[in-house]
Protein backbone atom coordinates (compact mmCIF):
# COMPACT_ATOMS: atom_id res chain seq x y z
CA UNK A 1 0.00 0.00 0.00
CA UNK A 2 1.30 3.44 -0.81
CA UNK A 3 1.13 6.37 1.90
CA UNK A 4 0.50 9.81 0.39
CA UNK A 5 1.16 13.53 1.17
CA UNK A 6 -1.78 15.85 2.28
CA UNK A 7 -2.75 18.77 -0.18
CA UNK A 8 -1.45 16.38 -3.05
CA UNK A 9 -3.33 16.10 -6.17
CA UNK A 10 -3.37 12.33 -4.92
CA UNK A 11 -3.96 12.42 -1.46
CA UNK A 12 -5.85 9.94 0.17
CA UNK A 13 -8.73 12.02 1.62
CA UNK A 14 -11.28 11.50 4.98
CA UNK A 15 -14.02 13.43 5.23
CA UNK A 16 -15.64 13.81 9.03
CA UNK A 17 -18.91 14.58 9.60
CA UNK A 18 -18.57 15.48 13.38
CA UNK A 19 -15.78 17.02 14.62
CA UNK A 20 -15.60 16.89 18.01
CA UNK A 21 -13.45 15.37 20.72
CA UNK A 22 -13.18 11.74 19.18
CA UNK A 23 -13.23 13.65 15.68
CA UNK A 24 -9.78 15.23 16.67
CA UNK A 25 -8.20 12.09 17.78
CA UNK A 26 -9.26 10.40 14.85
CA UNK A 27 -8.25 13.59 12.72
CA UNK A 28 -4.85 13.67 14.24
CA UNK A 29 -4.19 9.44 13.94
CA UNK A 30 -4.82 10.22 9.95
CA UNK A 31 -2.56 12.56 9.76
CA UNK A 32 -0.31 11.01 11.33
CA UNK A 33 -0.07 8.40 8.27
CA UNK A 34 -0.29 11.34 5.75
CA UNK A 35 -3.83 11.25 4.85
CA UNK A 36 -5.50 14.71 3.94
CA UNK A 37 -8.48 15.63 7.11
CA UNK A 38 -11.58 17.54 5.98
CA UNK A 39 -13.81 18.14 9.34
CA UNK A 40 -17.23 18.95 8.92
CA UNK A 41 -19.88 20.47 11.57
CA UNK A 42 -22.23 22.52 12.27
CA UNK A 43 -20.26 25.09 14.43
CA UNK A 44 -17.15 27.07 13.59
CA UNK A 45 -13.94 25.93 15.55
CA UNK A 46 -14.73 22.59 16.76
CA UNK A 47 -11.94 20.80 17.92
CA UNK A 48 -11.27 18.62 14.41
CA UNK A 49 -11.62 21.72 12.76
CA UNK A 50 -8.40 23.09 14.47
CA UNK A 51 -6.08 19.58 13.38
CA UNK A 52 -7.61 19.21 10.00
CA UNK A 53 -6.07 20.17 6.44
CA UNK A 54 -9.36 21.63 5.30
CA UNK A 55 -12.50 22.60 7.60
CA UNK A 56 -16.04 23.44 6.97
CA UNK A 57 -19.39 24.54 8.45
CA UNK A 58 -22.41 23.16 7.30
CA UNK A 59 -26.22 22.47 8.22
CA UNK A 60 -25.21 18.65 9.08
CA UNK A 61 -29.04 17.64 8.71
CA UNK A 62 -29.22 19.62 4.90
CA UNK A 63 -29.18 16.83 2.78
CA UNK A 64 -28.19 19.71 -0.27
CA UNK A 65 -25.48 21.51 1.99
CA UNK A 66 -23.78 17.60 2.75
CA UNK A 67 -24.10 16.68 -1.09
CA UNK A 68 -22.35 19.66 -2.44
CA UNK A 69 -19.62 19.35 0.14
CA UNK A 70 -18.79 15.53 -0.50
CA UNK A 71 -18.64 16.20 -4.40
CA UNK A 72 -16.48 19.03 -3.78
CA UNK A 73 -14.44 17.82 -1.84
CA UNK A 74 -14.42 13.94 -3.31
CA UNK A 75 -13.36 12.04 -0.36
CA UNK A 76 -11.80 8.31 -0.36
CA UNK A 77 -14.06 7.79 2.52
CA UNK A 78 -16.34 9.33 4.48
CA UNK A 79 -16.50 8.67 8.35
CA UNK A 80 -19.76 9.74 10.00
CA UNK A 81 -18.97 10.74 13.86
CA UNK A 82 -21.90 12.19 15.10
CA UNK A 83 -25.56 10.75 14.69
CA UNK A 84 -27.69 14.10 13.44
CA UNK A 85 -26.43 13.46 10.10
CA UNK A 86 -28.59 13.62 7.01
CA UNK A 87 -29.02 9.83 6.01
CA UNK A 88 -30.57 10.37 2.65
CA UNK A 89 -27.03 12.27 1.85
CA UNK A 90 -25.03 9.52 2.78
CA UNK A 91 -27.27 6.71 0.81
CA UNK A 92 -27.05 8.94 -2.01
CA UNK A 93 -23.27 9.75 -1.62
CA UNK A 94 -22.69 6.01 -1.13
CA UNK A 95 -24.92 5.10 -4.45
CA UNK A 96 -22.44 7.45 -6.23
CA UNK A 97 -19.27 5.69 -5.48
CA UNK A 98 -18.05 7.03 -2.31
CA UNK A 99 -16.93 5.15 0.58
CA UNK A 100 -18.77 5.94 3.93
CA UNK A 101 -18.02 4.38 7.14
CA UNK A 102 -19.00 1.40 7.21
CA UNK A 103 -21.71 2.03 5.21
CA UNK A 104 -24.40 4.05 4.97
CA UNK A 105 -27.16 1.31 6.03
CA UNK A 106 -25.00 0.63 9.31
CA UNK A 107 -24.97 4.43 10.18
CA UNK A 108 -29.13 4.45 9.26
CA UNK A 109 -29.73 1.53 11.46
CA UNK A 110 -27.44 2.65 14.71
CA UNK A 111 -28.14 6.60 14.76
CA UNK A 112 -31.28 5.78 16.15
CA UNK A 113 -32.48 3.52 19.03
CA UNK A 114 -35.61 1.91 17.64
CA UNK A 115 -33.42 0.68 13.92
CA UNK A 116 -30.31 -1.14 15.75
CA UNK A 117 -32.71 -2.62 18.74
CA UNK A 118 -35.05 -3.62 16.49
CA UNK A 119 -32.49 -5.41 14.35
CA UNK A 120 -30.67 -6.46 17.06
CA UNK A 121 -33.71 -8.25 19.23
CA UNK A 122 -36.07 -9.04 16.42
CA UNK A 123 -34.10 -9.17 13.20
CA UNK A 124 -30.91 -11.02 14.69
CA UNK A 125 -32.35 -12.86 18.01
CA UNK A 126 -30.37 -11.08 20.10
CA UNK A 127 -30.87 -11.11 23.90
CA UNK A 128 -32.13 -7.19 24.96
CA UNK A 129 -33.92 -5.76 27.69
CA UNK A 130 -37.62 -5.33 26.96
CA UNK A 131 -38.75 -2.55 25.07
CA UNK A 132 -41.61 -0.13 23.65
CA UNK A 133 -41.65 2.83 21.46
CA UNK A 134 -43.98 5.41 22.48
CA UNK A 135 -45.20 8.74 21.07
CA UNK A 136 -47.14 10.31 23.59
CA UNK A 137 -47.23 10.64 27.01
CA UNK A 138 -50.35 8.52 27.57
CA UNK A 139 -48.66 5.41 25.34
CA UNK A 140 -45.59 6.54 27.67
CA UNK A 141 -47.94 5.53 30.76
CA UNK A 142 -49.37 2.29 29.76
CA UNK A 143 -45.81 1.45 28.00
CA UNK A 144 -44.10 1.86 31.94
CA UNK A 145 -47.11 -0.24 33.44
CA UNK A 146 -46.36 -3.30 30.69
CA UNK A 147 -42.83 -3.12 31.61
CA UNK A 148 -42.45 -2.07 35.07
CA UNK A 149 -40.60 0.22 37.45
CA UNK A 150 -37.82 1.21 37.45
CA UNK A 151 -37.80 2.24 33.68
CA UNK A 152 -35.29 3.31 31.24
CA UNK A 153 -36.76 6.45 28.99
CA UNK A 154 -34.48 7.46 26.05
CA UNK A 155 -35.01 9.95 22.83
CA UNK A 156 -34.62 7.52 20.27
CA UNK A 157 -31.86 9.33 18.32
CA UNK A 158 -29.87 11.58 21.00
CA UNK A 159 -25.77 11.72 21.81
CA UNK A 160 -24.03 11.46 24.59
CA UNK A 161 -27.12 10.12 26.23
CA UNK A 162 -29.13 13.46 26.26
CA UNK A 163 -32.39 13.46 27.20
CA UNK A 164 -32.45 9.83 29.43
CA UNK A 165 -33.63 8.59 32.35
CA UNK A 166 -34.68 6.17 35.16
CA UNK A 167 -38.05 6.40 36.08
CA UNK A 168 -38.27 4.53 39.63
CA UNK A 169 -42.27 5.22 40.03
CA UNK A 170 -45.34 6.30 37.65
CA UNK A 171 -44.95 10.10 39.43
CA UNK A 172 -41.08 10.47 37.97
CA UNK A 173 -42.80 9.82 33.84
CA UNK A 174 -43.28 13.48 33.69
CA UNK A 175 -40.00 14.27 34.04
CA UNK A 176 -38.54 11.60 32.34
CA UNK A 177 -41.09 12.46 29.19
CA UNK A 178 -39.86 16.24 29.27
CA UNK A 179 -36.68 15.50 29.95
CA UNK A 180 -36.53 13.69 27.02
CA UNK A 181 -38.28 15.82 24.76
CA UNK A 182 -35.96 18.12 25.39
CA UNK A 183 -33.02 16.27 24.25
CA UNK A 184 -31.08 17.69 21.18
CA UNK A 185 -31.75 14.95 18.62
CA UNK A 186 -34.98 13.16 17.33
CA UNK A 187 -37.37 13.13 20.24
CA UNK A 188 -40.79 13.06 18.25
CA UNK A 189 -40.79 9.06 19.19
CA UNK A 190 -38.99 7.54 22.66
CA UNK A 191 -37.88 3.74 23.50
CA UNK A 192 -38.69 2.76 27.44
CA UNK A 193 -36.94 -0.59 28.13
CA UNK A 194 -36.81 -2.43 31.05
CA UNK A 195 -34.24 -1.90 33.63
CA UNK A 196 -31.82 -4.26 34.13
CA UNK A 197 -29.96 -5.22 37.33
CA UNK A 198 -27.22 -5.53 36.01
CA UNK A 199 -24.22 -6.31 38.13
CA UNK A 200 -21.80 -3.34 35.69
CA UNK A 201 -21.82 -2.40 32.02
CA UNK A 202 -18.97 -2.45 29.38
CA UNK A 203 -17.85 -1.29 25.70
CA UNK A 204 -16.34 -4.16 23.70
CA UNK A 205 -14.68 -2.26 20.83
CA UNK A 206 -14.73 -4.54 17.85
CA UNK A 207 -12.65 -3.93 15.55
CA UNK A 208 -13.57 -4.84 11.79
CA UNK A 209 -10.41 -5.08 9.62
CA UNK A 210 -9.50 -6.26 6.53
CA UNK A 211 -9.45 -9.73 6.91
CA UNK A 212 -11.23 -10.73 10.57
CA UNK A 213 -12.73 -9.43 13.53
CA UNK A 214 -10.34 -8.87 17.00
CA UNK A 215 -11.36 -7.34 20.24
CA UNK A 216 -9.89 -4.76 22.91
CA UNK A 217 -10.25 -5.72 26.59
CA UNK A 218 -13.71 -4.94 27.81
CA UNK A 219 -13.54 -1.42 29.24
CA UNK A 220 -15.89 -0.69 32.19
CA UNK A 221 -17.50 2.53 32.68
CA UNK A 222 -19.81 4.45 34.94
CA UNK A 223 -22.45 6.76 33.35
CA UNK A 224 -24.75 9.65 34.71
CA UNK A 225 -27.90 10.07 33.05
CA UNK A 226 -26.65 8.52 30.27
CA UNK A 227 -22.96 10.32 29.44
CA UNK A 228 -19.60 8.76 30.33
CA UNK A 229 -18.27 10.23 33.11
CA UNK A 230 -15.58 7.23 34.09
CA UNK A 231 -13.95 4.16 32.06
CA UNK A 232 -11.12 1.62 32.71
CA UNK A 233 -9.83 -0.91 31.04
CA UNK A 234 -9.85 -3.97 31.44
CA UNK A 235 -12.70 -4.98 32.79
CA UNK A 236 -12.57 -7.91 35.18
CA UNK A 237 -15.65 -10.09 33.94
CA UNK A 238 -16.01 -14.11 33.56
CA UNK A 239 -14.41 -15.97 30.66
CA UNK A 240 -17.82 -17.37 30.14
CA UNK A 241 -19.50 -13.34 29.96
CA UNK A 242 -16.66 -12.33 27.49
CA UNK A 243 -17.10 -15.05 25.37
CA UNK A 244 -20.77 -14.42 25.03
CA UNK A 245 -20.10 -10.45 24.74
CA UNK A 246 -17.59 -11.36 21.90
CA UNK A 247 -20.03 -13.51 19.95
CA UNK A 248 -22.91 -10.92 19.85
CA UNK A 249 -20.72 -8.20 19.02
CA UNK A 250 -19.27 -10.44 15.83
CA UNK A 251 -22.70 -11.53 15.11
CA UNK A 252 -24.06 -7.98 15.10
CA UNK A 253 -21.15 -6.29 13.32
CA UNK A 254 -21.13 -9.16 10.79
CA UNK A 255 -24.64 -8.03 9.70
CA UNK A 256 -23.86 -4.21 9.69
CA UNK A 257 -20.56 -5.12 7.39
CA UNK A 258 -18.32 -2.50 6.35
CA UNK A 259 -14.69 -1.98 8.44
CA UNK A 260 -13.55 0.19 10.81
CA UNK A 261 -14.12 0.30 14.96
CA UNK A 262 -17.25 -0.36 16.54
CA UNK A 263 -18.26 0.29 20.54
CA UNK A 264 -20.73 -2.10 21.40
CA UNK A 265 -22.09 -1.66 24.71
CA UNK A 266 -23.84 -4.09 27.14
CA UNK A 267 -25.27 -4.51 30.56
CA UNK A 268 -24.01 -7.54 32.13
CA UNK A 269 -25.38 -9.69 35.41
CA UNK A 270 -23.05 -12.55 36.59
CA UNK A 271 -22.58 -15.11 33.19
CA UNK A 272 -25.43 -13.29 31.52
CA UNK A 273 -25.01 -10.60 28.76
CA UNK A 274 -27.76 -8.20 27.39
CA UNK A 275 -26.61 -6.02 24.65
CA UNK A 276 -27.41 -2.43 24.82
CA UNK A 277 -26.13 0.00 22.19
CA UNK A 278 -23.56 0.03 19.18
CA UNK A 279 -21.99 3.32 17.71
CA UNK A 280 -20.13 2.52 14.10
CA UNK A 281 -16.94 4.63 15.30
CA UNK A 282 -14.85 5.45 18.40
CA UNK A 283 -16.64 5.74 21.62
CA UNK A 284 -16.26 8.08 24.45
CA UNK A 285 -15.46 5.63 27.08
CA UNK A 286 -12.77 4.10 24.62
CA UNK A 287 -10.46 7.20 24.81
CA UNK A 288 -9.09 5.42 28.04
CA UNK A 289 -7.15 3.30 25.07
CA UNK A 290 -5.08 6.44 24.40
CA UNK A 291 -3.03 5.03 27.64
CA UNK A 292 -3.49 1.30 27.79
CA UNK A 293 -2.86 0.57 24.14
CA UNK A 294 0.01 0.97 21.47
CA UNK A 295 -2.83 1.95 19.13
CA UNK A 296 -5.60 3.81 20.65
CA UNK A 297 -9.07 2.49 18.81
CA UNK A 298 -8.78 5.77 16.99
CA UNK A 299 -5.54 4.55 15.29
CA UNK A 300 -7.06 1.00 15.25
CA UNK A 301 -10.53 2.83 13.08
CA UNK A 302 -7.89 4.87 10.77
CA UNK A 303 -5.69 1.27 10.28
CA UNK A 304 -8.79 -0.75 9.76
CA UNK A 305 -10.44 1.83 7.32
CA UNK A 306 -6.91 2.03 5.08
CA UNK A 307 -6.84 -1.87 5.03
CA UNK A 308 -3.76 -1.73 7.41
CA UNK A 309 -2.97 -4.02 9.69
CA UNK A 310 -5.26 -3.75 13.49
CA UNK A 311 -2.52 -5.39 15.96
CA UNK A 312 -1.34 -3.88 18.81
CA UNK A 313 0.02 -4.25 22.55
CA UNK A 314 -2.09 -4.08 25.80
CA UNK A 315 0.09 -2.08 28.20
CA UNK A 316 -1.78 -2.37 31.50
CA UNK A 317 -4.49 -1.13 33.80
CA UNK A 318 -5.53 2.36 33.02
CA UNK A 319 -8.40 4.73 33.68
CA UNK A 320 -10.05 7.79 32.34
CA UNK A 321 -12.51 10.63 33.58
CA UNK A 322 -14.26 13.72 31.86
CA UNK A 323 -14.12 16.88 32.85
CA UNK A 324 -17.32 18.86 32.61
CA UNK A 325 -17.72 22.31 32.72
CA UNK A 326 -19.40 24.23 35.61
CA UNK A 327 -19.97 27.91 34.06
CA UNK A 328 -20.84 29.35 30.71
CA UNK A 329 -17.41 30.93 29.17
CA UNK A 330 -17.13 32.09 25.42
CA UNK A 331 -12.99 31.77 26.08
CA UNK A 332 -12.21 28.53 28.42
CA UNK A 333 -9.34 28.77 30.42
CA UNK A 334 -8.79 25.66 32.45
CA UNK A 335 -7.09 26.33 36.10
CA UNK A 336 -4.88 23.19 37.10
CA UNK A 337 -2.90 22.07 40.10
CA UNK A 338 0.55 22.00 38.99
CA UNK A 339 0.39 18.62 40.35
CA UNK A 340 -1.94 17.11 38.54
CA UNK A 341 0.36 15.69 35.67
CA UNK A 342 2.90 12.97 36.40
CA UNK A 343 4.37 10.32 34.33
CA UNK A 344 1.73 8.09 34.84
CA UNK A 345 -1.45 10.62 33.82
CA UNK A 346 -2.39 12.47 30.68
CA UNK A 347 -4.60 15.33 30.69
CA UNK A 348 -6.29 15.53 26.95
CA UNK A 349 -7.66 19.02 26.70
CA UNK A 350 -10.69 19.47 23.83
CA UNK A 351 -10.56 22.64 23.02
CA UNK A 352 -13.75 23.33 22.34
CA UNK A 353 -14.62 27.44 21.47
CA UNK A 354 -16.84 27.62 24.39
CA UNK A 355 -18.00 25.89 27.73
CA UNK A 356 -21.52 25.05 29.24
CA UNK A 357 -22.79 23.81 32.34
CA UNK A 358 -22.40 20.11 31.71
CA UNK A 359 -20.14 20.25 28.49
CA UNK A 360 -17.44 18.04 28.39
CA UNK A 361 -14.38 20.10 27.90
CA UNK A 362 -11.36 17.42 28.76
CA UNK A 363 -10.52 13.59 29.87
CA UNK A 364 -8.02 12.62 32.49
CA UNK A 365 -5.88 9.41 32.03
CA UNK A 366 -4.17 7.35 34.37
CA UNK A 367 -2.11 4.70 33.72
CA UNK A 368 -1.06 1.28 36.40
CA UNK A 369 -2.48 0.42 39.62
CA UNK A 370 -5.32 2.17 41.40
CA UNK A 371 -6.10 4.09 37.90
CA UNK A 372 -9.64 4.38 38.54
CA UNK A 373 -8.84 5.51 41.95
CA UNK A 374 -6.13 8.12 40.71
CA UNK A 375 -8.24 9.32 37.65
CA UNK A 376 -10.96 10.53 40.50
CA UNK A 377 -8.50 12.36 42.54
CA UNK A 378 -6.76 13.82 39.33
CA UNK A 379 -10.26 14.90 38.08
CA UNK A 380 -10.09 17.52 41.28
CA UNK A 381 -7.10 18.93 40.77
CA UNK A 382 -8.72 20.55 37.22
CA UNK A 383 -9.80 23.47 39.96
CA UNK A 384 -12.19 24.42 37.08
CA UNK A 385 -13.00 26.58 34.01
CA UNK A 386 -12.46 30.43 34.07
Amino acid sequence: MKLYTPLKSDAVKIMLLGSGELGKEVAIEASRLGVEVIAVDSYPNAPAHLVSNKSYIIDMKNKDELLEIIKRENPNYILPEIEAINIEALFEAQKEGFCVIPNAEAVNKTMNRKNIRIFAAEDLGIKTSDYRFVTTFEELKTAAKKIGFPCVIKPVMSSSGHGQSIAKVEEDLKLSWQKAKEARGDSSELIIEEFIDFDYEITLLTIKGKKETTFCKPIGHIQKDGDYIFSWQPMAMSVIALKKAEEIAKKITDALGGRGIFGVEFFVKGDEVYFSELSPRPHDTGMVTMITQSQSEFALHIRAVLGLDTDFVFYGEGASGAYKSKIESVKPVFSIDEDLLDQNTILRIFAKPSAHIGRRMAVVLCFGKDALKNVKNKIKKIRGIE
